[in-house]
C-alpha cells in the first residue's frame, strides 16, 4: 500500500519505509526560438573566450561581432558566387564551381535578432548592444545585397499588407447619430 505524504512516496507495509521524491518537475521546455537564442549565445561566449586573448562579454564590441559573424561563413551552406565566376547572377547554375560556401543572409539575420534580445535578457543594457550597432546592419545588408546579385535576384523588401479596417476611414456604412 502506498500514500502520498508531503511530496515523498512512502512505501508502507514493509519493516523499513523507502522514499523516493515525487512531483519534481522538470523545467518547463523552450521553444525553438528560445534554444536556438540559448545555444547561440553559448556560442558566441565560447568564441569571445577561445580569442587570444580572451574578451569578456561586457568587453565586446561590434568589431567582435563582425568577426564571429565572418568566422561562421566556414560552415556555412550556401554558395555565394564571385563576380569573376562564369555563374554569377544565375540563380540556378547549371554546375558545380570553385566559389566558397557562405552563411545565408537569413540565417545571419536570424542570428542577429537572437543574439541581440539574448545580449539584453543576460544583463546588457540595450544602449551598449553590440549586436544592435549601425555596422552590423551595415554589414547584413551589404551580405543579403552581395548574395542575391551572386544569385541574380534582386532583393525586394516585403510590402506591409493595408488592413482593410484601417483603410476605411470614411465609416459610411454606419448610420450618424
Amino acid at each position: 500500500m502506498m500514500s502520498f505524504n508531503k511530496g515523498k512516496e512512502i512505501i508502507e507495509g514493509s519493516s523499513r519505509s523507502v522514499t523516493a521524491v515525487v512531483g519534481v518537475e522538470n523545467p518547463p521546455r523552450l521553444s525553438r526560438y528560445e534554444s536556438q537564442k540559448r545555444r547561440d549565445w553559448i556560442t558566441f561566449g565560447q568564441y569571445l573566450r577561445n580569442r587570444r586573448p580572451p574578451v569578456a562579454i561586457s568587453q565586446c564590441n561590434a568589431n567582435h561581432v563582425l568577426d564571429f559573424l565572418g568566422y561562421l561563413d566556414q560552415f556555412g551552406k550556401t554558395k555565394v558566387h564571385l563576380q569573376g565566376c562564369m555563374f554569377f547572377g544565375q540563380p540556378e547554375p547549371p554546375g558545380p564551381c570553385a566559389c566558397s560556401l557562405r552563411q545565408a543572409w537569413g540565417s545571419l539575420d536570424a542570428l542577429i535578432g537572437r543574439l541581440r534580445a539574448a545580449y539584453e535578457e543576460n544583463g546588457g543594457s540595450p544602449e551598449t548592444n553590440p549586436f544592435a550597432n549601425g555596422a552590423i546592419r551595415i554589414y547584413l545588408r551589404e551580405v543579403r545585397d552581395s548574395q542575391a546579385k551572386a544569385r541574380g535576384i534582386p532583393y525586394k523588401k516585403k510590402k506591409k499588407k493595408k488592413n482593410p479596417l484601417k483603410g476605411n476611414e470614411d465609416n459610411s456604412s454606419f448610420p450618424t447619430t
